[in-house]
This record gives structure tokens, sequence and C-alpha cells, in this order.
């Protein structure tokens, strides 16, 4: 919202001009300075500036604040409501936030990448998952989504929206208590703790570990799939879920996949997991991606044109990651090609030409797909390739066959010989069996559907 009408603010004053203001000289004196600062909850925050204007702040409000309103509304098809503020006294707000905000980083030192729901681009793809995050940032006594369970591939916000309601609710609602945590700092506490124990002879150590994550008024963990199928930290996890989720207490869970996906999970927390809001977020349009680099150059001295960010965000489409990559490589390169000259077209498209391969097709390799499907079952690749032959290894090796035969030429000999079979009749077995069972079982269809978005991705 502030981005558009930033980008529009000439046609929006100039409007203003021609349908409210007549006088050019009240023109220049009052609309004119005033500048767009951000968007707030609703509320856009304009600037009044003193040293040009003087005292006029209530002036300006009572004459302008209406058709200034109408004149947004016009030229952007948005309805918002304007706050008037002195310049100087949005200069000492933000020296009490960036104050506040680094007290904050010491206590909390993942804020200290700087996500919020202030800079969060918001688009078809991801409003839903934003406005649930919203709804539990501004409620987090955990009466309104519980769990909240965001899945989206890599890249495409979920940590973002899960710093941002950390940051929210720690400044917002400060009695609380706010952990976030990533699944794999949260395995490595378990490990710690199971091996301090061992060594010393005293559950201490595992006790402290339940004291930090369960004495909480909100947990958030981070890429809960890779917790999935560790046994001790898999029972240390649910039994802290377990403890919080019975006293009401909010809990924030990111994935890759949603909880029907999770092959290992026990049925039981499948239903707890869906029992709040599961959301899932879609890869950037467009126009997302657009906004997304132009959010990104106001934060940055050098200007790209609008046709090398449209460039961008036509081949970039996997996520907001990768879009942001190509932005940084191309002001990498041009600083070193062309210090003292203009960023054109074909430096941006020399400088991405191994990022970026426009007229070549994907090629999907029996490794990638190996390698795909092991990550997906938290699997080692090396396990897919074995001889073993326990269920929840059998069906991601007879997956593999199936998604070769269907994604790329080889035969079924050279499949077998891929994932280390004795024969290609190992293959037409797999490969038929897991024919058969999609037609039937739903969950295996779409097991095998985000699978496929991620090898095309």
């Amino acid at each position: 919202m502030e981005n558009q009408i930033k980008d529009k603010w000439n046609e929006i004053i100039t409007y203003l001009r021609e349908e409210y203001v007549n006088n050019d000289i009240l023109f220049r004196t009052w609309i004119e300075p005033l500048e767009v600062v951000s968007y707030e909850n609703g509320d856009l925050i304009i600037s009044v500036n003193e040293e040009k204007q003087g005292d006029s702040l209530n002036l300006i409000e009572k004459k302008y604040k209406i058709p200034l309103q109408i004149a947004i509304e016009i030229k952007t098809q948005e309805q918002v409501n304007i706050v008037f503020k002195y310049k100087s006294q949005l200069n000492n707000e933000r020296v009490s936030s960036y104050i506040n905000t680094e007290n904050l980083e010491e206590k909390y030192p993942f804020l200290s990448n700087g996500h919020s729901f202030e800079n969060f681009v918001v688009s078809g793809s991801n409003n839903i998952a934003y406005a649930a995050s919203v709804a539990v940032a501004e409620n987090p006594d955990g009466q309104v989504y519980n769990p909240l369970f965001i899945y989206s591939g890599p890249g495409l916000g979920k940590t973002h929206l899960m710093h941002s309601i950390a940051r929210y609710i720690i400044q917002n609602h400060p009695d609380y208590i706010v952990t976030y945590t990533t699944s794999e700092d949260f395995t490595n506490s378990v490990v710690e703790a199971l091996r301090t124990n061992k060594q010393k002879g005293d559950p201490t150590a595992t006790s402290n570990l339940r004291k930090k994550y369960r004495n909480v008024d909100v947990l958030l963990i981070d890429d809960i799939q890779f917790i999935i199928g560790k046994d001790s930290t898999q029972i240390e996890f649910f039994n802290t879920f377990e403890a919080l989720y019975q006293s009401g207490k909010q809990l924030v869970i990111s994935s890759d996949r949603p909880p029907s996906q999770m092959e290992q999970l026990d049925m039981r927390y499948r239903s707890r997991f869906n029992s709040g809001m599961t959301i899932d977020i879609q890869p950037p349009d467009f126009e997302t991606s657009m906004a997304i680099l132009k959010n990104k150059q106001e934060q940055s001295d050098i200007k790209l044109e609008d046709n090398i960010l449209e460039y961008i965000a036509t081949n970039i489409k996997s996520n907001i990651r990768d879009l942001e990559g190509a932005y940084n490589k191309i002001l990498l390169y041009a600083r070193f090609k062309n210090p003292n000259g203009q960023i054109t077209l074909p430096i941006a498209e020399d400088a991405l030409k191994d990022f970026i391969s426009p007229n070549e097709e994907l090629i999907i390799t029996a490794d990638y797909i190996i390698e795909v499907v092991a990550e997906h079952f938290n699997l080692d690749k090396d396990t897919i390739l074995s001889t073993k032959k326990t269920k929840d290894i059998v069906l991601p090796r007879q997956i593999c066959m199936f998604l070769c035969s269907e994604m790329t030429n080889l035969t079924q000999s050279e499949i077998a010989a891929k994932l280390k079979r004795n024969n290609h009749t190992t293959v037409i077995h797999g490969v038929n069996k897991i024919k058969e069972a999609i037609h039937v079982d739903k969950e295996l269809d779409n097991t095998i559907q985000v699978i496929k978005k991620k090898l095309n991705s």
C-alpha cells in the first residue's frame, strides 16, 4: 500500500490541485511539501514540514485531509485514513524506536534480521497467511488460531512471518514470554541435554531444557519437518507441544509441507496440527515480485530501471530469496564491471547469465529426483539407494521409480541402475504399485504432487 501510494503520489496531488486547490500559492505552501512516510494498521502517515509550513498541521488536517483521502481512493482504488505528523515528531519516534529495537535485539537475537509485518509484501499468494499471522500477533492468548501452521517451499516468507509475529507480540504485549527456535536449534538442545545427563548422571539438563520451552506464553518453531522422525527430539517436542497446548498457550509452527504429507508423523499430532489453522504460501506472481523488488530498491542507494526489475521478476519465479539474490548480484556485478556508469539491461542480463536461463527448459535428472524425494521424506540419499526393505524406505524408493519413469527419458533398466536395483523388473513393479495406489490413496497422490512442484521450482 505504502509503495503504491508513493508511486502514484504525483498523480494524487495533481488531481487534488485540479479538483480542490485552484490557487498555485496554496498548493505550493500546503500540499507540495507533504511526504508519505509509512502505512501502519490502516493509517497512512504523512509528514508536515515545520521548516517550510510552520505550525500548520491542524489547518492542513482540517482543510485537506478528506480531499486528499478522496484523491488517493480515486487514483489507487484503496481507502485510507490519513494521519498527519510533524517531521520532527517522526524523527524523534524513529530514534526512540531504534533504541528500543537495539535493546530488544540483545534479548532476542533473531529480531536482528529486521523482519516485520511492515516490510512483508502482501499479495494473493500469501494474504491469508499474512492475515492469520497478524490475528495471532494481535491476540496471542491462544484463542484465535492455535496452533497456527504455515507451510510452503523455501524462500517464500514463512520465516519472515514467524519473526514478524514474535516481534509484534514482544513490542505490543511485553508481559508475554515469547520463544522462537529453529528445528535445528531445538534438536541440538535436546542432544546436548541428553549428552550432559549421560555424562553427569543427572537429569538437570533435561529439566532446564523443558523449563526453557514450556514456561512460555508463545512458542514459535521453524521448519518442523526436520524434527519428524528423530525419535528423542520428536518425543521431546511433542511433549512440549502437548503441555503448552493443554495450557492454552499459543503455538506457531512452520514446515515445507502440510501435516497430511508428513509420512512419519503420528496421527494424533496430524490431528493436533490441523485443529488450528493450516495455511500455505504460494510462489509470488509477477506483480508481487515487482513489489518485492521495488521494496528492496527503497533500501538501496543504487536504483535499477523498471525494465531490469521486470527482467528479474519475469525470469525468477521460484521464491523471494532468489529474487533478492538476483537483485544483489546485479548490483555487485555492476560495481566491478561498470563502477561509474549506468546499469543497463545488457549488464543485468550478463550478471545473471548463470542465474537465469530463460530459453532453456529445466532438465530433471534421476539424481535430482532421488535427492528431492529423500529430502521430502527426511532420508539420506544413500538410504534410498540401500538394500533396506522397510516400508518407510520402500515407498520413497518406489516414488523415485515412478517419477523417473514419468519425468525423464530413461529406460527402466537405466532407472534400475540409478537406484542401484538388480534389474528392471523391480522398477516395473515399483512404478505399477504407485500407479495403482494413487487412484485410491488421495494422500499419496497429494504427496507426489507436492514433490513434483518441488522438482519444477
